[in-house]
Protein backbone atom coordinates (compact mmCIF):
# COMPACT_ATOMS: atom_id res chain seq x y z
CA UNK A 1 0.00 0.00 0.00
CA UNK A 2 1.31 3.74 -0.89
CA UNK A 3 2.18 5.95 1.75
CA UNK A 4 -0.69 8.27 0.00
CA UNK A 5 -3.02 5.38 0.80
CA UNK A 6 -2.25 5.28 4.47
CA UNK A 7 -2.19 8.66 4.70
CA UNK A 8 -5.71 9.19 3.35
CA UNK A 9 -6.82 5.91 5.50
CA UNK A 10 -5.11 7.49 8.83
CA UNK A 11 -6.46 11.03 8.40
CA UNK A 12 -10.37 9.20 7.26
CA UNK A 13 -11.02 6.95 10.21
CA UNK A 14 -8.64 7.53 12.65
CA UNK A 15 -8.76 9.48 16.17
CA UNK A 16 -5.65 9.80 17.93
CA UNK A 17 -5.08 10.70 21.23
CA UNK A 18 -4.43 14.00 22.69
CA UNK A 19 -4.52 15.24 19.12
CA UNK A 20 -6.10 18.32 17.11
CA UNK A 21 -7.69 16.44 14.24
CA UNK A 22 -8.20 19.37 12.59
CA UNK A 23 -4.15 19.94 12.49
CA UNK A 24 -3.65 16.37 12.14
CA UNK A 25 -5.33 16.09 8.91
CA UNK A 26 -3.90 18.88 7.03
CA UNK A 27 -0.39 17.43 8.12
CA UNK A 28 1.41 14.81 6.29
CA UNK A 29 1.99 12.03 9.58
CA UNK A 30 5.05 9.94 9.61
CA UNK A 31 4.14 6.19 9.81
CA UNK A 32 6.63 4.40 11.70
CA UNK A 33 7.67 0.85 10.03
CA UNK A 34 10.31 -0.87 11.86
CA UNK A 35 12.54 -0.03 15.05
CA UNK A 36 15.60 -1.68 16.11
CA UNK A 37 18.32 -0.99 19.20
CA UNK A 38 17.33 2.92 19.92
CA UNK A 39 16.01 4.14 16.81
CA UNK A 40 12.97 3.39 14.82
CA UNK A 41 12.23 3.77 10.41
CA UNK A 42 9.61 5.01 8.55
CA UNK A 43 8.55 3.97 5.39
CA UNK A 44 11.05 5.50 3.43
CA UNK A 45 13.99 4.02 5.81
CA UNK A 46 14.75 7.00 7.51
CA UNK A 47 15.95 6.24 10.77
CA UNK A 48 15.46 8.54 13.45
CA UNK A 49 16.14 8.14 17.19
CA UNK A 50 13.48 7.10 20.06
CA UNK A 51 14.04 10.30 22.09
CA UNK A 52 11.25 9.61 24.44
CA UNK A 53 10.75 5.76 24.17
CA UNK A 54 7.66 5.59 22.01
CA UNK A 55 5.53 7.53 25.07
CA UNK A 56 8.00 6.17 27.84
CA UNK A 57 7.77 2.73 27.57
CA UNK A 58 10.70 1.05 26.10
CA UNK A 59 13.47 0.60 28.08
CA UNK A 60 16.16 -2.39 26.05
CA UNK A 61 15.21 -1.30 22.74
CA UNK A 62 13.44 -2.20 20.09
CA UNK A 63 13.01 -5.62 18.60
CA UNK A 64 15.20 -7.03 21.75
CA UNK A 65 15.90 -10.46 20.67
CA UNK A 66 15.17 -12.15 24.62
CA UNK A 67 11.90 -10.34 24.47
CA UNK A 68 10.99 -11.53 21.13
CA UNK A 69 11.75 -14.92 21.98
CA UNK A 70 9.84 -15.34 25.19
CA UNK A 71 6.82 -13.55 23.32
CA UNK A 72 6.77 -16.38 20.51
CA UNK A 73 7.63 -18.96 22.92
CA UNK A 74 4.61 -18.32 24.76
CA UNK A 75 2.74 -17.99 21.56
CA UNK A 76 3.40 -21.42 20.90
CA UNK A 77 1.19 -22.34 24.13
CA UNK A 78 -1.45 -20.29 24.59
CA UNK A 79 -2.17 -16.33 23.41
CA UNK A 80 -4.79 -15.68 26.02
CA UNK A 81 -6.04 -17.31 29.31
CA UNK A 82 -7.97 -15.35 31.75
CA UNK A 83 -7.39 -14.95 35.47
CA UNK A 84 -11.06 -15.34 36.40
CA UNK A 85 -11.34 -19.09 37.63
CA UNK A 86 -8.21 -20.09 36.09
CA UNK A 87 -4.76 -19.69 36.73
CA UNK A 88 -1.14 -19.85 34.08
CA UNK A 89 1.85 -19.79 34.76
CA UNK A 90 3.82 -16.71 33.86
CA UNK A 91 1.44 -14.96 35.99
CA UNK A 92 2.00 -16.15 38.89
CA UNK A 93 6.04 -16.05 38.54
CA UNK A 94 6.38 -12.38 37.29
CA UNK A 95 3.85 -11.91 40.44
CA UNK A 96 6.38 -13.06 42.61
CA UNK A 97 9.26 -11.19 41.48
CA UNK A 98 7.57 -8.10 41.18
CA UNK A 99 6.67 -8.80 44.86
CA UNK A 100 10.38 -9.29 45.41
CA UNK A 101 11.70 -6.62 43.85
CA UNK A 102 8.97 -4.21 45.51
CA UNK A 103 9.66 -2.20 48.33
CA UNK A 104 9.13 -4.08 51.49
CA UNK A 105 5.35 -4.75 52.80
CA UNK A 106 3.91 -5.00 49.22
CA UNK A 107 2.49 -8.58 48.92
CA UNK A 108 0.03 -8.87 46.48
CA UNK A 109 -0.12 -8.27 42.37
CA UNK A 110 -3.70 -7.30 40.74
CA UNK A 111 -3.04 -7.37 37.19
CA UNK A 112 -4.39 -5.09 34.60
CA UNK A 113 -3.42 -3.05 31.20
CA UNK A 114 -2.72 -0.04 31.72
CA UNK A 115 -1.37 2.50 34.17
CA UNK A 116 -4.73 4.50 34.78
CA UNK A 117 -6.73 1.39 35.50
CA UNK A 118 -3.35 0.57 37.76
CA UNK A 119 -4.83 3.51 39.74
CA UNK A 120 -8.22 3.05 39.05
CA UNK A 121 -7.84 -0.73 41.14
CA UNK A 122 -5.70 1.13 43.72
CA UNK A 123 -8.46 4.20 44.67
CA UNK A 124 -11.75 1.15 44.61
CA UNK A 125 -9.10 -1.33 46.82
CA UNK A 126 -8.42 2.18 48.98
CA UNK A 127 -11.72 3.01 49.45
CA UNK A 128 -13.01 -0.66 50.06
CA UNK A 129 -10.35 -1.56 52.38
CA UNK A 130 -11.72 0.93 55.03
CA UNK A 131 -15.76 -0.15 54.01
CA UNK A 132 -14.48 -3.28 55.10
CA UNK A 133 -12.73 -1.86 58.31
CA UNK A 134 -16.32 0.04 59.24
CA UNK A 135 -15.22 3.16 58.45
CA UNK A 136 -17.84 4.32 55.78
CA UNK A 137 -16.99 7.87 55.83
CA UNK A 138 -13.74 7.67 54.19
CA UNK A 139 -14.89 8.94 51.19
CA UNK A 140 -12.16 11.35 50.45
CA UNK A 141 -8.57 11.02 48.31
CA UNK A 142 -6.21 13.71 48.48
CA UNK A 143 -3.91 14.53 45.68
CA UNK A 144 -1.58 16.93 44.23
CA UNK A 145 -2.43 19.87 41.74
CA UNK A 146 -0.18 19.20 38.60
CA UNK A 147 -0.52 15.18 39.31
CA UNK A 148 -1.34 12.82 36.47
CA UNK A 149 -2.35 9.23 36.78
CA UNK A 150 -4.67 8.54 33.55
CA UNK A 151 -7.23 9.22 32.08
CA UNK A 152 -10.22 7.16 33.22
CA UNK A 153 -12.82 9.18 35.74
CA UNK A 154 -11.55 7.76 38.44
CA UNK A 155 -7.90 8.66 37.47
CA UNK A 156 -9.28 11.87 36.20
CA UNK A 157 -10.56 12.65 39.72
CA UNK A 158 -7.48 12.64 41.37
CA UNK A 159 -5.63 14.48 38.69
CA UNK A 160 -4.60 18.32 38.94
CA UNK A 161 -3.47 19.08 35.70
CA UNK A 162 -6.98 21.42 34.46
CA UNK A 163 -5.97 21.61 30.52
CA UNK A 164 -6.71 17.50 30.85
CA UNK A 165 -9.07 17.37 33.37
CA UNK A 166 -11.07 20.52 34.03
CA UNK A 167 -14.03 20.21 31.80
CA UNK A 168 -14.58 16.57 33.73
CA UNK A 169 -14.76 18.31 37.18
CA UNK A 170 -18.90 17.31 37.09
CA UNK A 171 -18.75 13.61 36.60
CA UNK A 172 -15.59 13.22 39.49
CA UNK A 173 -15.64 12.22 42.60
CA UNK A 174 -14.27 14.29 45.74
CA UNK A 175 -10.74 14.79 46.19
CA UNK A 176 -9.00 17.52 47.65
CA UNK A 177 -5.63 18.77 46.14
CA UNK A 178 -2.30 19.99 47.82
CA UNK A 179 0.11 22.53 45.59
CA UNK A 180 2.40 20.60 43.31
CA UNK A 181 5.28 19.98 45.75
CA UNK A 182 7.76 21.21 42.99
CA UNK A 183 6.51 25.02 44.37
CA UNK A 184 8.63 24.31 47.47
CA UNK A 185 11.51 24.91 48.42
CA UNK A 186 11.82 22.07 51.02
CA UNK A 187 10.17 18.46 52.20
CA UNK A 188 8.18 19.74 54.81
CA UNK A 189 7.00 23.42 53.68
CA UNK A 190 5.63 21.11 50.65
CA UNK A 191 4.12 18.68 52.80
CA UNK A 192 2.43 21.01 54.84
CA UNK A 193 -0.60 21.45 52.73
CA UNK A 194 -1.25 17.99 52.72
CA UNK A 195 -1.14 17.67 56.44
CA UNK A 196 -3.92 20.62 56.52
CA UNK A 197 -6.00 18.19 54.43
CA UNK A 198 -5.44 15.15 56.50
CA UNK A 199 -6.36 17.33 59.90
CA UNK A 200 -9.32 19.08 58.40
CA UNK A 201 -10.76 16.06 56.89
CA UNK A 202 -9.49 13.20 59.79
CA UNK A 203 -11.15 10.08 59.48
CA UNK A 204 -12.72 10.90 56.54
CA UNK A 205 -9.29 10.31 53.57
CA UNK A 206 -8.91 6.74 52.27
CA UNK A 207 -5.70 7.41 50.62
CA UNK A 208 -3.08 10.22 49.69
CA UNK A 209 -1.87 9.70 45.85
CA UNK A 210 1.15 10.69 44.32
CA UNK A 211 3.57 10.36 41.96
CA UNK A 212 7.51 10.05 43.60
CA UNK A 213 10.20 12.37 43.12
CA UNK A 214 8.92 14.13 39.40
CA UNK A 215 5.27 14.91 37.93
CA UNK A 216 5.76 13.33 34.60
CA UNK A 217 2.89 14.65 32.62
CA UNK A 218 3.06 18.39 34.19
CA UNK A 219 6.55 18.96 32.46
CA UNK A 220 9.13 17.48 34.86
CA UNK A 221 8.16 18.90 37.76
CA UNK A 222 10.37 17.76 40.75
CA UNK A 223 9.85 17.28 44.65
CA UNK A 224 12.08 18.41 46.97
CA UNK A 225 14.40 15.79 48.55
CA UNK A 226 12.86 13.69 51.07
CA UNK A 227 8.92 14.79 50.22
CA UNK A 228 7.98 11.07 49.82
CA UNK A 229 9.41 10.10 52.62
CA UNK A 230 7.19 13.17 54.42
CA UNK A 231 4.27 12.01 53.31
CA UNK A 232 4.49 8.04 54.41
CA UNK A 233 5.28 9.93 57.85
CA UNK A 234 1.93 11.60 57.51
CA UNK A 235 -0.58 8.70 56.12
CA UNK A 236 1.17 6.91 59.21
CA UNK A 237 0.14 9.52 61.69
CA UNK A 238 -3.49 10.28 60.18
CA UNK A 239 -3.96 6.97 59.58
CA UNK A 240 -4.21 6.85 55.73
CA UNK A 241 -3.35 4.67 52.95
CA UNK A 242 -0.62 5.74 50.68
CA UNK A 243 -0.61 5.54 46.76
CA UNK A 244 2.36 6.00 44.71
CA UNK A 245 1.60 6.17 40.92
CA UNK A 246 5.00 4.59 39.61
CA UNK A 247 3.42 4.16 36.34
CA UNK A 248 6.22 6.70 34.25
CA UNK A 249 8.52 6.44 37.10
CA UNK A 250 8.72 2.73 37.78
CA UNK A 251 11.49 0.32 36.21
CA UNK A 252 14.88 2.60 36.30
CA UNK A 253 13.52 5.87 34.87
CA UNK A 254 14.96 7.83 37.91
CA UNK A 255 18.55 5.39 38.75
CA UNK A 256 16.74 3.26 40.75
CA UNK A 257 13.96 -0.06 40.02
CA UNK A 258 11.56 1.93 41.31
CA UNK A 259 11.51 5.95 42.62
CA UNK A 260 10.44 5.35 45.99
CA UNK A 261 13.62 3.41 46.99
CA UNK A 262 15.42 6.60 46.68
CA UNK A 263 13.75 7.49 50.45
CA UNK A 264 13.37 4.43 51.84
CA UNK A 265 9.19 4.52 51.42
CA UNK A 266 7.01 1.34 51.24
CA UNK A 267 3.47 2.64 49.64
CA UNK A 268 0.60 0.51 51.00
CA UNK A 269 -0.57 0.32 46.80
CA UNK A 270 2.07 0.95 44.18
CA UNK A 271 0.51 1.59 40.57
CA UNK A 272 3.05 0.14 37.55
CA UNK A 273 2.84 0.34 33.68
CA UNK A 274 4.07 1.63 31.00
CA UNK A 275 7.69 0.19 31.33
CA UNK A 276 6.34 -3.15 32.86
CA UNK A 277 6.99 -5.10 29.53
CA UNK A 278 9.85 -3.30 27.67
CA UNK A 279 7.30 -1.45 25.80
CA UNK A 280 5.88 -4.08 23.94
CA UNK A 281 2.29 -5.26 24.88
CA UNK A 282 0.13 -3.42 27.46
CA UNK A 283 0.08 -4.70 30.90
CA UNK A 284 -0.19 -2.66 34.60
CA UNK A 285 -0.16 -3.98 37.99
CA UNK A 286 -1.31 -2.36 41.28
CA UNK A 287 0.50 -3.83 44.33
CA UNK A 288 -1.00 -4.10 47.87
CA UNK A 289 0.43 -4.96 51.08
CA UNK A 290 -1.16 -7.97 52.93
CA UNK A 291 -3.06 -5.80 55.31
CA UNK A 292 -4.90 -4.89 52.64
CA UNK A 293 -5.48 -7.97 50.69
CA UNK A 294 -6.77 -9.89 54.12
CA UNK A 295 -9.33 -7.08 54.57
CA UNK A 296 -10.74 -8.42 51.27
CA UNK A 297 -10.84 -11.99 52.40
CA UNK A 298 -14.50 -13.80 53.97
CA UNK A 299 -17.23 -15.86 53.44
CA UNK A 300 -19.01 -15.80 50.51
CA UNK A 301 -22.41 -13.89 52.46
CA UNK A 302 -19.97 -10.89 53.47
CA UNK A 303 -19.31 -9.35 50.01
CA UNK A 304 -15.83 -9.04 50.60
CA UNK A 305 -14.89 -9.90 47.27
CA UNK A 306 -13.04 -7.27 45.21
CA UNK A 307 -15.35 -7.35 42.55
CA UNK A 308 -12.99 -5.80 39.49
CA UNK A 309 -11.84 -7.36 36.30
CA UNK A 310 -10.51 -7.04 32.92
CA UNK A 311 -10.98 -9.67 30.05
CA UNK A 312 -7.08 -9.63 29.30
CA UNK A 313 -6.17 -9.39 33.05
CA UNK A 314 -2.78 -11.11 33.20
CA UNK A 315 -2.70 -11.86 29.29
CA UNK A 316 0.00 -14.47 29.09
CA UNK A 317 1.64 -12.97 26.48
CA UNK A 318 2.37 -9.91 28.03
CA UNK A 319 3.83 -11.40 31.35
CA UNK A 320 6.37 -13.64 29.62
CA UNK A 321 7.55 -10.14 27.94
CA UNK A 322 7.51 -8.52 31.42
CA UNK A 323 9.40 -11.54 32.95
CA UNK A 324 11.99 -11.55 30.18
CA UNK A 325 12.25 -8.01 30.47
CA UNK A 326 13.07 -8.17 34.09
CA UNK A 327 15.55 -11.16 33.26
CA UNK A 328 17.64 -8.28 31.06
CA UNK A 329 17.81 -6.00 34.26
CA UNK A 330 19.15 -8.58 35.77
CA UNK A 331 21.61 -10.12 32.64
CA UNK A 332 22.87 -6.47 31.77
CA UNK A 333 23.00 -4.90 35.33
CA UNK A 334 20.82 -2.28 33.77
CA UNK A 335 20.67 -0.68 37.19
CA UNK A 336 24.00 -0.28 37.98
CA UNK A 337 25.19 1.01 34.59
CA UNK A 338 22.41 4.23 35.10
CA UNK A 339 24.57 5.96 36.94
CA UNK A 340 26.97 7.08 34.50
CA UNK A 341 24.34 7.50 31.66
CA UNK A 342 22.34 9.88 34.26
CA UNK A 343 25.08 11.77 34.91
CA UNK A 344 26.60 12.17 31.57
CA UNK A 345 23.31 13.71 30.48
CA UNK A 346 23.38 15.88 33.48
CA UNK A 347 26.92 17.32 32.42
CA UNK A 348 25.21 17.58 28.70
CA UNK A 349 22.08 19.67 29.82
CA UNK A 350 24.88 22.34 31.01
CA UNK A 351 25.04 23.79 27.46
CA UNK A 352 21.55 23.68 27.39
CA UNK A 353 20.57 26.09 30.35
CA UNK A 354 22.83 28.79 28.98
CA UNK A 355 20.37 29.19 25.94
CA UNK A 356 18.79 32.32 26.08
CA UNK A 357 15.53 30.83 25.67
CA UNK A 358 15.65 28.14 27.73
CA UNK A 359 13.78 28.67 31.67
CA UNK A 360 15.02 25.52 33.09
CA UNK A 361 15.62 22.25 32.44
CA UNK A 362 14.86 19.29 35.14
CA UNK A 363 16.07 16.28 35.29
CA UNK A 364 15.63 13.32 37.53
CA UNK A 365 17.52 10.04 36.43
CA UNK A 366 16.15 9.72 33.01
CA UNK A 367 13.40 11.93 33.01
CA UNK A 368 14.10 15.48 31.53
CA UNK A 369 12.38 18.24 30.73
CA UNK A 370 13.39 21.24 29.07
CA UNK A 371 11.38 24.42 29.44
CA UNK A 372 11.27 27.17 26.66
CA UNK A 373 10.42 30.91 27.15
CA UNK A 374 10.16 33.60 25.75
CA UNK A 375 12.18 35.50 28.12
CA UNK A 376 14.23 34.39 31.31
CA UNK A 377 14.69 37.34 33.15
CA UNK A 378 11.98 38.71 33.23
CA UNK A 379 10.70 35.70 32.59
CA UNK A 380 8.04 35.38 30.46
CA UNK A 381 6.56 31.86 28.69
CA UNK A 382 5.38 31.55 25.08
CA UNK A 383 1.90 31.84 24.42
CA UNK A 384 0.40 28.67 24.12
CA UNK A 385 -1.15 29.60 20.42
CA UNK A 386 2.56 30.02 19.59
CA UNK A 387 3.10 25.62 19.35
CA UNK A 388 6.59 26.72 20.48
CA UNK A 389 7.28 22.92 22.58
CA UNK A 390 5.44 21.30 19.50
CA UNK A 391 7.95 23.51 16.33
CA UNK A 392 10.70 22.49 18.32
CA UNK A 393 9.81 18.63 18.87
CA UNK A 394 9.05 18.83 14.84
CA UNK A 395 12.16 20.31 13.76
CA UNK A 396 14.10 17.59 15.53
CA UNK A 397 12.13 15.33 13.62
CA UNK A 398 13.70 16.68 10.86
CA UNK A 399 17.30 16.49 12.25
CA UNK A 400 15.99 12.41 12.96
CA UNK A 401 14.94 12.27 16.89
CA UNK A 402 11.29 11.84 17.59
CA UNK A 403 9.74 13.03 21.01
CA UNK A 404 6.72 14.73 22.34
CA UNK A 405 6.42 17.82 23.72
CA UNK A 406 4.63 18.85 27.10
CA UNK A 407 2.88 22.25 26.22
CA UNK A 408 6.65 24.78 26.23
CA UNK A 409 8.22 21.67 27.71
CA UNK A 410 10.55 19.68 25.30
CA UNK A 411 10.25 15.84 26.73
CA UNK A 412 13.39 13.53 26.70
CA UNK A 413 13.78 10.03 28.29
CA UNK A 414 15.13 8.05 25.93
CA UNK A 415 15.08 3.96 26.11
CA UNK A 416 17.93 2.82 29.33
CA UNK A 417 19.92 0.73 26.47
CA UNK A 418 20.91 4.06 24.94
CA UNK A 419 25.12 4.49 25.17
CA UNK A 420 26.27 7.24 26.42
CA UNK A 421 26.89 8.30 22.82
CA UNK A 422 23.44 7.84 22.11
CA UNK A 423 22.85 10.10 24.80
CA UNK A 424 25.12 12.08 23.38
CA UNK A 425 23.82 12.59 20.19
CA UNK A 426 20.33 12.77 21.07
CA UNK A 427 20.85 15.75 23.36
CA UNK A 428 22.59 17.36 20.42
CA UNK A 429 20.05 17.08 18.09
CA UNK A 430 17.52 18.93 20.63
CA UNK A 431 19.75 21.44 21.40
CA UNK A 432 20.22 22.12 17.78
CA UNK A 433 16.17 22.28 17.45
CA UNK A 434 16.10 24.27 20.11
CA UNK A 435 18.43 26.82 18.73
CA UNK A 436 16.97 27.05 15.34
CA UNK A 437 13.37 27.55 16.37
CA UNK A 438 13.92 30.23 18.78
CA UNK A 439 16.96 31.77 17.92
CA UNK A 440 19.06 30.87 20.40
CA UNK A 441 22.88 30.89 19.83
Amino acid sequence: MSSDDLRQRDQRYLWHPFTQQQDWEADDPLFIESGEGVRVRDRDGREYYDANSSLWVNLHGHCRPEIDAAITAQLGRVAHSTLLGLAHAPAAELAERLVRLAPPGLARVFYSDTGATAVEIALKMAYQFWRHQGEEDRTRFIALAEGYHGDTLGAVSVGGISLFHGIFRKLLFTTDFAPSPSRFPDARQAAEPVEALLREHRGQVAAVIAEPLVQGASGMLLAPPGYLRRLRELCDEYDTLLIADEVATGFGRTGRLFACEHEGVSPDLMCLGKGLTGGYLPLAATLATARIYEAFLGDYSELKTFFHGHSYTGNPLACAAALASLDIFDRDRVIEGLATKIERVRRRLEAMRALPHVGEVRQCGLMVGVELVRSRDPRVPYPWEAATGARVCRRARTLGLITRPLGDVVVFLPPLASTEADLEAMLEIIERAIVLETGDG
